[in-house]
Protein backbone atom coordinates (compact mmCIF):
# COMPACT_ATOMS: atom_id res chain seq x y z
CA UNK A 1 0.00 0.00 0.00
CA UNK A 2 1.28 3.85 -0.84
CA UNK A 3 1.67 6.48 1.18
CA UNK A 4 -1.41 8.15 -0.86
CA UNK A 5 -3.62 4.92 0.09
CA UNK A 6 -2.63 5.54 3.57
CA UNK A 7 -3.63 9.10 3.75
CA UNK A 8 -6.83 8.76 1.92
CA UNK A 9 -7.82 5.24 2.81
CA UNK A 10 -9.82 6.62 6.75
CA UNK A 11 -11.74 9.28 4.68
CA UNK A 12 -15.55 8.02 4.80
CA UNK A 13 -17.63 8.68 2.17
CA UNK A 14 -21.59 10.37 2.57
CA UNK A 15 -24.77 8.06 2.23
CA UNK A 16 -26.21 10.10 -0.92
CA UNK A 17 -29.28 10.54 -2.12
CA UNK A 18 -30.53 10.90 -5.71
CA UNK A 19 -32.75 14.24 -6.34
CA UNK A 20 -34.73 14.93 -9.27
CA UNK A 21 -34.63 18.94 -10.03
CA UNK A 22 -37.32 20.47 -12.42
CA UNK A 23 -36.60 23.59 -14.38
CA UNK A 24 -38.89 25.66 -15.97
CA UNK A 25 -38.64 26.76 -19.53
CA UNK A 26 -41.07 25.61 -22.40
CA UNK A 27 -39.49 23.91 -25.25
CA UNK A 28 -40.68 23.35 -29.00
CA UNK A 29 -42.65 20.51 -29.99
CA UNK A 30 -41.20 20.54 -33.45
CA UNK A 31 -37.97 22.71 -33.43
CA UNK A 32 -37.69 21.50 -37.19
CA UNK A 33 -40.66 22.60 -38.63
CA UNK A 34 -40.36 25.82 -37.38
CA UNK A 35 -36.72 26.14 -38.52
CA UNK A 36 -38.44 25.06 -42.13
CA UNK A 37 -40.87 27.85 -41.95
CA UNK A 38 -38.50 30.89 -40.80
CA UNK A 39 -35.83 29.64 -43.20
CA UNK A 40 -38.93 29.36 -46.19
CA UNK A 41 -40.41 33.19 -45.02
CA UNK A 42 -36.56 34.97 -45.14
CA UNK A 43 -36.12 37.05 -48.30
CA UNK A 44 -32.21 35.99 -48.15
CA UNK A 45 -33.58 32.22 -49.01
CA UNK A 46 -36.08 33.01 -51.39
CA UNK A 47 -34.01 35.02 -53.67
CA UNK A 48 -31.27 32.63 -53.68
CA UNK A 49 -30.16 32.07 -57.25
CA UNK A 50 -29.76 28.68 -58.79
CA UNK A 51 -26.64 27.13 -58.88
CA UNK A 52 -25.30 29.12 -55.80
CA UNK A 53 -22.78 27.13 -54.04
CA UNK A 54 -22.81 27.38 -50.44
CA UNK A 55 -21.21 27.02 -47.29
CA UNK A 56 -22.77 25.96 -44.20
CA UNK A 57 -21.04 26.88 -40.81
CA UNK A 58 -21.10 24.33 -37.95
CA UNK A 59 -19.94 24.45 -35.09
CA UNK A 60 -17.98 22.30 -31.75
CA UNK A 61 -20.50 22.60 -29.49
CA UNK A 62 -22.89 19.46 -28.61
CA UNK A 63 -26.17 21.02 -29.64
CA UNK A 64 -29.51 19.27 -28.87
CA UNK A 65 -30.48 17.90 -32.39
CA UNK A 66 -28.13 19.34 -34.48
CA UNK A 67 -27.78 16.40 -36.74
CA UNK A 68 -31.52 17.41 -37.77
CA UNK A 69 -31.17 21.12 -38.02
CA UNK A 70 -28.45 20.56 -40.39
CA UNK A 71 -29.82 18.49 -42.36
CA UNK A 72 -33.19 20.33 -42.61
CA UNK A 73 -30.84 23.17 -43.73
CA UNK A 74 -29.54 21.32 -46.42
CA UNK A 75 -32.80 20.11 -48.00
CA UNK A 76 -34.11 23.71 -48.17
CA UNK A 77 -30.93 24.89 -49.70
CA UNK A 78 -31.08 21.95 -51.94
CA UNK A 79 -34.30 22.79 -52.90
CA UNK A 80 -33.38 26.15 -54.44
CA UNK A 81 -31.15 24.34 -56.56
CA UNK A 82 -28.13 25.89 -54.52
CA UNK A 83 -24.63 23.70 -54.32
CA UNK A 84 -23.95 22.98 -50.50
CA UNK A 85 -21.03 21.74 -48.83
CA UNK A 86 -20.19 21.76 -44.84
CA UNK A 87 -17.58 24.25 -43.21
CA UNK A 88 -16.10 23.73 -39.61
CA UNK A 89 -16.67 27.01 -37.85
CA UNK A 90 -14.82 26.35 -34.45
CA UNK A 91 -11.77 28.43 -34.30
CA UNK A 92 -8.61 26.52 -32.65
CA UNK A 93 -11.06 23.35 -31.81
CA UNK A 94 -9.95 20.31 -32.80
CA UNK A 95 -6.58 20.72 -32.46
CA UNK A 96 -6.25 23.50 -35.09
CA UNK A 97 -6.22 21.42 -37.87
CA UNK A 98 -8.80 20.71 -40.58
CA UNK A 99 -8.91 17.17 -39.68
CA UNK A 100 -9.42 16.91 -35.98
CA UNK A 101 -12.11 19.67 -37.22
CA UNK A 102 -13.85 17.24 -39.17
CA UNK A 103 -13.26 14.62 -36.50
CA UNK A 104 -15.64 16.69 -34.24
CA UNK A 105 -18.31 17.09 -36.55
CA UNK A 106 -18.32 13.72 -37.47
CA UNK A 107 -18.42 12.92 -33.74
CA UNK A 108 -21.62 14.92 -33.15
CA UNK A 109 -23.04 12.90 -36.39
CA UNK A 110 -22.50 15.77 -38.97
CA UNK A 111 -20.72 13.74 -41.99
CA UNK A 112 -21.52 13.49 -46.16
CA UNK A 113 -23.14 10.74 -45.11
CA UNK A 114 -25.49 11.47 -42.64
CA UNK A 115 -25.75 15.20 -44.08
CA UNK A 116 -26.08 14.81 -47.46
CA UNK A 117 -23.56 17.18 -48.16
CA UNK A 118 -19.71 17.07 -48.57
CA UNK A 119 -17.98 18.29 -45.66
CA UNK A 120 -15.14 20.36 -46.40
CA UNK A 121 -12.17 21.77 -43.95
CA UNK A 122 -9.42 24.15 -44.16
CA UNK A 123 -7.55 25.97 -41.63
CA UNK A 124 -6.50 28.68 -44.63
CA UNK A 125 -7.83 31.92 -44.18
CA UNK A 126 -8.35 35.29 -46.40
CA UNK A 127 -7.72 38.62 -44.94
CA UNK A 128 -11.09 40.61 -45.50
CA UNK A 129 -9.35 43.39 -44.25
CA UNK A 130 -8.94 45.43 -39.69
CA UNK A 131 -11.36 46.73 -37.73
CA UNK A 132 -11.56 50.36 -37.46
CA UNK A 133 -10.22 50.85 -33.80
CA UNK A 134 -8.05 48.23 -32.66
CA UNK A 135 -6.90 47.48 -36.16
CA UNK A 136 -7.18 43.75 -35.56
CA UNK A 137 -6.74 41.48 -38.55
CA UNK A 138 -10.68 40.34 -39.89
CA UNK A 139 -10.15 36.97 -41.42
CA UNK A 140 -12.71 33.99 -42.88
CA UNK A 141 -11.93 30.48 -43.91
CA UNK A 142 -11.05 30.24 -47.51
CA UNK A 143 -13.62 27.90 -48.64
CA UNK A 144 -16.89 29.69 -47.17
CA UNK A 145 -15.01 33.10 -48.39
CA UNK A 146 -14.52 31.36 -51.68
CA UNK A 147 -18.60 30.52 -51.67
CA UNK A 148 -21.25 32.14 -53.11
CA UNK A 149 -22.96 32.59 -49.81
CA UNK A 150 -22.87 31.66 -46.11
CA UNK A 151 -24.99 30.28 -44.03
CA UNK A 152 -24.39 29.66 -40.10
CA UNK A 153 -26.07 27.87 -37.02
CA UNK A 154 -25.40 27.55 -33.35
CA UNK A 155 -26.43 27.97 -30.06
CA UNK A 156 -26.78 31.34 -28.56
CA UNK A 157 -25.61 31.13 -24.86
CA UNK A 158 -23.42 32.75 -21.86
CA UNK A 159 -19.71 32.44 -22.32
CA UNK A 160 -17.71 30.83 -19.92
CA UNK A 161 -15.12 33.39 -19.42
CA UNK A 162 -16.54 37.17 -20.35
CA UNK A 163 -19.41 39.17 -20.35
CA UNK A 164 -20.73 41.38 -23.24
CA UNK A 165 -23.88 41.96 -25.17
CA UNK A 166 -22.51 39.05 -27.88
CA UNK A 167 -21.11 36.18 -25.79
CA UNK A 168 -21.47 32.51 -27.45
CA UNK A 169 -23.09 32.60 -30.52
CA UNK A 170 -23.79 33.90 -33.52
CA UNK A 171 -21.20 37.10 -33.98
CA UNK A 172 -18.62 34.96 -31.74
CA UNK A 173 -19.11 32.16 -34.79
CA UNK A 174 -18.56 34.98 -38.02
CA UNK A 175 -15.24 36.29 -35.73
CA UNK A 176 -13.81 33.35 -34.20
CA UNK A 177 -15.48 30.22 -35.41
CA UNK A 178 -15.23 30.98 -39.22
CA UNK A 179 -12.00 32.94 -38.28
CA UNK A 180 -10.31 29.07 -37.75
CA UNK A 181 -7.34 29.87 -35.53
CA UNK A 182 -6.03 32.53 -36.76
CA UNK A 183 -9.29 34.57 -36.05
CA UNK A 184 -9.29 33.29 -32.60
CA UNK A 185 -5.89 33.97 -32.25
CA UNK A 186 -5.95 37.89 -33.21
CA UNK A 187 -9.75 37.53 -31.40
CA UNK A 188 -7.93 36.67 -27.92
CA UNK A 189 -4.81 37.95 -28.17
CA UNK A 190 -5.37 41.08 -25.85
CA UNK A 191 -7.39 38.71 -23.08
CA UNK A 192 -10.92 37.86 -22.44
CA UNK A 193 -10.79 41.74 -20.63
CA UNK A 194 -11.65 42.91 -24.35
CA UNK A 195 -13.31 40.10 -25.64
CA UNK A 196 -16.49 41.31 -26.06
CA UNK A 197 -15.57 44.47 -27.43
CA UNK A 198 -12.98 42.39 -30.27
CA UNK A 199 -15.91 39.85 -31.20
CA UNK A 200 -18.33 43.15 -31.95
CA UNK A 201 -15.78 44.67 -34.16
CA UNK A 202 -14.13 41.84 -36.20
CA UNK A 203 -17.92 40.13 -36.69
CA UNK A 204 -19.05 43.95 -37.76
CA UNK A 205 -16.62 43.88 -40.59
CA UNK A 206 -17.23 39.94 -41.62
CA UNK A 207 -20.88 40.95 -42.02
CA UNK A 208 -19.93 44.30 -44.07
CA UNK A 209 -17.64 42.63 -46.23
CA UNK A 210 -19.10 38.48 -46.48
CA UNK A 211 -21.87 37.51 -48.43
CA UNK A 212 -23.86 36.22 -45.16
CA UNK A 213 -27.23 35.37 -46.24
CA UNK A 214 -28.94 34.45 -42.91
CA UNK A 215 -28.18 32.71 -39.43
CA UNK A 216 -29.99 30.22 -37.32
CA UNK A 217 -29.81 30.98 -33.72
CA UNK A 218 -30.64 28.36 -31.52
CA UNK A 219 -31.83 28.97 -27.37
CA UNK A 220 -32.26 25.83 -24.94
CA UNK A 221 -33.72 25.59 -22.40
CA UNK A 222 -32.54 24.18 -19.24
CA UNK A 223 -32.70 20.73 -19.87
CA UNK A 224 -31.39 21.20 -23.13
CA UNK A 225 -34.43 21.01 -24.94
CA UNK A 226 -34.85 23.43 -27.79
CA UNK A 227 -37.14 26.18 -26.37
CA UNK A 228 -35.98 29.18 -29.46
CA UNK A 229 -35.10 28.45 -33.27
CA UNK A 230 -34.69 32.37 -34.82
CA UNK A 231 -34.01 32.53 -38.30
CA UNK A 232 -32.29 36.18 -38.68
CA UNK A 233 -30.80 38.17 -42.05
CA UNK A 234 -27.04 39.47 -41.40
CA UNK A 235 -28.09 42.98 -39.84
CA UNK A 236 -30.57 41.06 -37.76
CA UNK A 237 -27.69 39.57 -36.18
CA UNK A 238 -26.34 42.14 -35.13
CA UNK A 239 -29.40 43.62 -33.37
CA UNK A 240 -31.71 41.02 -32.00
CA UNK A 241 -28.65 38.81 -30.59
CA UNK A 242 -28.37 40.26 -27.69
CA UNK A 243 -31.59 39.69 -26.74
CA UNK A 244 -31.50 35.74 -27.83
CA UNK A 245 -28.58 35.72 -25.22
CA UNK A 246 -30.58 37.17 -21.85
CA UNK A 247 -33.04 34.92 -23.14
CA UNK A 248 -30.94 32.21 -22.48
CA UNK A 249 -29.25 33.55 -19.47
CA UNK A 250 -32.61 33.93 -18.26
CA UNK A 251 -33.07 30.03 -19.13
CA UNK A 252 -29.91 28.71 -17.07
CA UNK A 253 -29.57 25.16 -14.93
CA UNK A 254 -28.62 26.16 -11.57
CA UNK A 255 -27.63 24.07 -8.25
CA UNK A 256 -29.94 24.77 -5.37
CA UNK A 257 -27.23 25.50 -2.77
CA UNK A 258 -25.22 28.60 -2.40
CA UNK A 259 -22.30 26.61 -0.64
CA UNK A 260 -21.04 23.20 -1.20
CA UNK A 261 -17.76 21.76 0.11
CA UNK A 262 -17.26 19.25 -2.59
CA UNK A 263 -18.80 18.65 -6.28
CA UNK A 264 -17.73 15.24 -8.00
CA UNK A 265 -18.70 15.89 -12.15
CA UNK A 266 -18.18 12.13 -13.92
CA UNK A 267 -17.44 13.73 -16.73
CA UNK A 268 -16.18 17.11 -18.81
CA UNK A 269 -15.51 17.43 -22.09
CA UNK A 270 -15.46 20.12 -25.18
CA UNK A 271 -18.84 18.88 -26.53
CA UNK A 272 -20.18 19.87 -23.08
CA UNK A 273 -18.73 23.78 -22.89
CA UNK A 274 -15.97 25.65 -24.28
CA UNK A 275 -14.18 24.49 -21.24
CA UNK A 276 -15.49 21.09 -20.51
CA UNK A 277 -18.36 22.44 -17.78
CA UNK A 278 -19.92 25.46 -17.48
CA UNK A 279 -18.34 27.48 -15.36
CA UNK A 280 -20.87 29.40 -14.24
CA UNK A 281 -23.09 26.32 -12.85
CA UNK A 282 -19.94 25.57 -10.24
CA UNK A 283 -18.85 29.10 -9.84
CA UNK A 284 -15.20 28.00 -10.69
CA UNK A 285 -13.80 30.20 -13.49
CA UNK A 286 -10.34 30.59 -15.71
CA UNK A 287 -10.79 34.72 -15.97
CA UNK A 288 -11.13 37.96 -13.70
CA UNK A 289 -13.76 38.71 -16.00
CA UNK A 290 -17.04 36.51 -15.05
CA UNK A 291 -18.00 35.82 -11.64
CA UNK A 292 -21.17 34.20 -10.09
CA UNK A 293 -22.40 30.74 -9.00
CA UNK A 294 -22.23 28.33 -5.86
CA UNK A 295 -19.17 28.41 -3.75
CA UNK A 296 -17.61 25.21 -3.81
CA UNK A 297 -14.34 24.37 -2.14
CA UNK A 298 -12.89 21.49 -3.90
CA UNK A 299 -13.83 19.75 -7.53
CA UNK A 300 -12.68 16.68 -8.60
CA UNK A 301 -13.71 15.42 -12.01
CA UNK A 302 -13.60 11.35 -13.26
CA UNK A 303 -13.61 11.48 -16.90
CA UNK A 304 -13.42 12.88 -20.31
CA UNK A 305 -16.09 12.37 -23.35
CA UNK A 306 -15.12 10.52 -25.72
CA UNK A 307 -16.64 13.32 -28.29
CA UNK A 308 -13.81 15.39 -26.76
CA UNK A 309 -10.97 13.39 -29.08
CA UNK A 310 -8.64 13.70 -25.80
CA UNK A 311 -9.33 17.68 -25.75
CA UNK A 312 -9.16 18.35 -21.57
CA UNK A 313 -9.51 22.12 -21.71
CA UNK A 314 -11.04 22.86 -18.29
CA UNK A 315 -9.12 20.29 -16.27
CA UNK A 316 -6.62 23.00 -14.86
CA UNK A 317 -9.50 24.69 -13.24
CA UNK A 318 -10.40 21.76 -10.94
CA UNK A 319 -9.00 20.35 -8.06
CA UNK A 320 -8.79 16.19 -8.73
CA UNK A 321 -8.74 13.76 -11.47
CA UNK A 322 -8.34 10.03 -11.98
CA UNK A 323 -5.46 8.18 -13.65
CA UNK A 324 -8.08 7.11 -16.25
CA UNK A 325 -8.80 10.60 -17.27
CA UNK A 326 -5.02 11.48 -17.21
CA UNK A 327 -4.70 9.00 -20.03
CA UNK A 328 -6.68 10.10 -22.27
CA UNK A 329 -5.52 13.66 -21.61
CA UNK A 330 -4.35 14.72 -25.46
CA UNK A 331 -1.69 17.61 -25.95
CA UNK A 332 -1.86 18.18 -29.40
CA UNK A 333 -5.41 18.38 -29.08
CA UNK A 334 -5.46 20.66 -25.55
CA UNK A 335 -2.71 23.14 -25.92
CA UNK A 336 -4.12 25.03 -29.35
CA UNK A 337 -6.51 26.05 -27.56
CA UNK A 338 -5.32 27.53 -24.44
CA UNK A 339 -2.71 28.68 -26.60
CA UNK A 340 -4.98 30.51 -28.40
CA UNK A 341 -6.98 32.28 -26.28
CA UNK A 342 -4.11 33.25 -24.03
CA UNK A 343 -5.14 31.03 -20.94
CA UNK A 344 -2.53 28.60 -19.54
CA UNK A 345 -4.65 27.86 -16.15
CA UNK A 346 -7.71 25.95 -18.02
CA UNK A 347 -5.25 23.61 -19.30
CA UNK A 348 -3.21 22.97 -16.02
CA UNK A 349 -3.16 19.67 -14.37
CA UNK A 350 -4.86 19.10 -10.88
CA UNK A 351 -3.88 16.02 -8.31
CA UNK A 352 -4.38 12.79 -10.78
CA UNK A 353 -5.71 10.19 -8.42
CA UNK A 354 -5.97 6.25 -9.78
CA UNK A 355 -9.16 6.07 -9.08
CA UNK A 356 -12.68 7.72 -8.55
CA UNK A 357 -12.66 6.79 -4.81
CA UNK A 358 -9.65 8.29 -4.03
CA UNK A 359 -10.64 11.80 -5.93
CA UNK A 360 -13.79 11.52 -3.57
CA UNK A 361 -11.91 10.85 -0.82
CA UNK A 362 -9.09 13.89 -1.54
CA UNK A 363 -11.76 16.41 -1.91
CA UNK A 364 -13.13 15.05 1.16
CA UNK A 365 -9.72 15.30 3.07
CA UNK A 366 -8.67 19.00 1.73
CA UNK A 367 -12.25 20.87 1.93
CA UNK A 368 -11.33 21.89 5.43
CA UNK A 369 -14.74 21.36 7.10
CA UNK A 370 -14.45 20.33 11.31
CA UNK A 371 -16.46 17.25 10.75
CA UNK A 372 -16.15 15.56 7.48
CA UNK A 373 -18.87 13.39 8.49
CA UNK A 374 -21.09 16.26 7.30
CA UNK A 375 -19.07 17.19 4.23
CA UNK A 376 -21.93 18.61 2.09
CA UNK A 377 -20.96 16.84 -1.51
CA UNK A 378 -23.05 16.38 -4.63
CA UNK A 379 -22.36 14.13 -7.96
CA UNK A 380 -23.55 15.29 -11.31
CA UNK A 381 -22.89 13.72 -14.59
CA UNK A 382 -22.04 17.27 -16.15
CA UNK A 383 -23.08 20.34 -15.97
CA UNK A 384 -25.56 20.00 -18.93
CA UNK A 385 -27.24 17.07 -17.00
CA UNK A 386 -28.83 18.97 -13.85
CA UNK A 387 -32.49 17.22 -14.04
CA UNK A 388 -31.19 13.89 -12.11
CA UNK A 389 -28.12 13.41 -9.45
CA UNK A 390 -27.21 13.20 -6.11
CA UNK A 391 -26.11 14.75 -3.36
CA UNK A 392 -25.39 13.55 0.43
CA UNK A 393 -27.58 12.51 3.07
CA UNK A 394 -27.33 15.43 5.31
CA UNK A 395 -28.37 17.93 2.28
CA UNK A 396 -32.12 16.53 2.34
CA UNK A 397 -33.60 18.70 4.34
CA UNK A 398 -32.18 21.40 2.25
CA UNK A 399 -33.22 20.20 -1.13
CA UNK A 400 -36.90 19.17 0.11
CA UNK A 401 -37.56 23.02 1.28
CA UNK A 402 -36.52 24.13 -2.83
CA UNK A 403 -40.12 23.89 -4.27
CA UNK A 404 -38.18 22.13 -7.91
CA UNK A 405 -36.08 19.50 -5.93
CA UNK A 406 -37.68 16.07 -5.33
CA UNK A 407 -36.39 12.95 -3.25
CA UNK A 408 -35.90 9.68 -5.41
CA UNK A 409 -34.35 7.37 -3.05
CA UNK A 410 -33.78 6.84 0.31
CA UNK A 411 -29.51 6.83 1.38
CA UNK A 412 -27.33 4.22 -0.27
CA UNK A 413 -23.36 3.60 -0.11
CA UNK A 414 -21.31 4.89 -3.60
CA UNK A 415 -21.46 1.69 -5.69
CA UNK A 416 -17.29 1.70 -6.55
CA UNK A 417 -16.14 -1.78 -8.67
CA UNK A 418 -13.27 -3.76 -7.42
CA UNK A 419 -10.75 -0.73 -8.55
CA UNK A 420 -12.36 1.82 -6.71
CA UNK A 421 -14.01 2.81 -9.52
CA UNK A 422 -17.91 3.76 -9.67
CA UNK A 423 -20.09 1.04 -11.46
Amino acid sequence: MSTLDDLLKPILLPRMVTIAQRFSGDSLSDPIQVLRKQVQANPAYQKLIPGSRIALAVGSRGITGLPGFVRELVTLLRKKQASVFLVPAMGSHGGATAEGQKAMLAAMGITEAEMGAPVQATMDTVLLGYTEEQKLPVVMDRLAHEADGMVIINRIKPHVGFTGAYESGLMKMIAIGLGKQKGADYCHNLGFGRMAENIEAIARSVIVKEKLLFAVGLVENAVHETHTVSVLDKWAIISEEPALLQLAKSLLPKLPFKQLDVLIMDEIGKDISGTGFDTAVVGRYHTPYKKGGPDITRIGVLDLTERSHGNANGIGIVDFTTQRLFAKFDRDQTYPNSLTTTVPLSVKMPMVLKNDRQVVQAAIKTCNITDRSQVRLIRIKNTNHLDCYEISENLTEEAASCPNVSLLSTPHDWPFDEWGNLL
